[in-house]
């Protein structure tokens, strides 16, 4: 699989959780916030990294890092993704994963093996406005509703996550996500921010911290919903 970098500690990608971050390349939605443009386009794609090199790496930290948050890019576009969880796995670490929801059957499997401990799904809008804010024009929207109806069965700890975005969310979309996921555990309402590296963010722009903590109080009425990077 294509392992695009390697962030060797990180306290806040993997929550309560000493870790490293895998960044995979490739990606199946083109949402046009996307902070990761060079992990999404293959004509960005840069130089990878081997799995027997991550390996080694994790080896050594066995006993210093308690897990490893695998993020993208899209992770579960890539069918070797399991058998590389088993590896991280039998080094006794603990594994997050980020996910836009988009393979609901890889995402089953996972879970059903055992090889994930907590999972983040993004939400990227009401349902109605889901293909726009991935960047997809022909975009079925029933992958991603098996994806979340599977995680809020409860089967592995997860939360769901949204970048909040000016020109694709407001107040009556967001309200119409937090009702589609009604009674899921959590929801973090994530401030947009430029990371010099966006996919293309023409017309777009961010709220400010107040509207962001109103729209997460008013979604507390169907979600436990708060804000994130602010």
């Amino acid at each position: 699989m294509r392992i695009a970098g390697l962030q060797k500690l990180t306290l806040l990608d993997f929550p309560g959780k000493v870790a490293c971050t895998v960044f995979t390349a490739g990606c199946n939605l083109r949402c046009p916030f996307c902070q990761n443009a060079s992990l999404v386009l293959p004509e960005r794609f840069g130089e990878t990294l081997e799995a027997e090199e991550l390996l080694r790496f994790l080896n050594k930290r066995v006993g210093v890092l308690d897990g490893v948050a695998i993020t993208g890019g899209e992770p579960m576009l890539h069918a070797e993704l399991p058998e590389l969880l088993r590896e991280i796995r039998a080094l006794g670490f603990q594994v997050k994963l980020d996910t836009n929801g988009g393979f609901p059957e890889r995402l089953e499997r996972v879970i059903d093996e055992g090889l994930v401990d907590y999972v983040a799904m993004d939400i990227k809008n009401a349902p109605a406005f889901y293909a726009e804010t991935a960047g997809v024009s022909a975009l079925r929207l029933e992958p991603f509703e098996r994806s979340k109806a599977l995680l809020m069965r409860g089967r592995v700890d997860y939360e769901f996550r949204t970048t909040v975005v000016k020109g694709l969310h407001d107040r009556e979309r967001l309200l119409l996500a937090a009702e589609w996921i009604a009674g899921a555990r959590r929801w973090f309402l994530q401030q947009y921010r430029d990371s010099g590296e966006i996919l293309n963010m023409s017309g777009l722009s961010a709220f400010d911290e107040n509207e962001m903590q109103r729209f997460a109080k008013e979604a507390c009425a169907f979600v436990p919903t708060q804000v994130r990077g602010i």
